[in-house]
């Protein structure tokens, strides 16, 4: 019978980055005047599970995650950090390796994308 894979540490950079994230949704929810119980009542998530969200224990799905974000207004400060295009690296990779056009299946002409 084959073991089960064990359970890998969280890396510390993954760690701090963690406690870094924590403490700035504590900070934004403080800034918006909010006790942990009215942000965790907005996101519909327990105050357990806030706490450990603002103290970086990890483990919080990344849905709680952006629920938490979106109930103190700063959802898309989130989404917009991970978007490719908004970085030198992922707007030069994208011209390297997306098509700027694709035919579609039976026109006469190209379809921009």
């Amino acid at each position: 019978m084959p073991s089960s894979p064990q359970p890998r540490s969280t890396p510390i950079p993954v760690r701090r980055a963690l406690r870094t994230f924590g403490d700035s949704v504590r900070t934004w929810r403080k800034l918006r005047g909010l006790t942990a119980e009215q942000v965790a009542d907005r996101a519909g998530i327990t105050r357990d599970t806030l706490r450990k969200l603002e103290q970086g224990t990890g483990g919080i799905s990344l849905e709680k995650t952006l629920l938490v974000a979106r109930s103190l207004g700063v959802m898309d400060l989130v989404v917009d950090a991970i978007d490719p295009y908004a970085s030198d690296v992922g707007r030069l990779r994208s011209e390297e390796q997306l098509p700027e056009r694709v035919r579609r299946a039976g026109s006469n002409g190209p379809l921009d994308v």
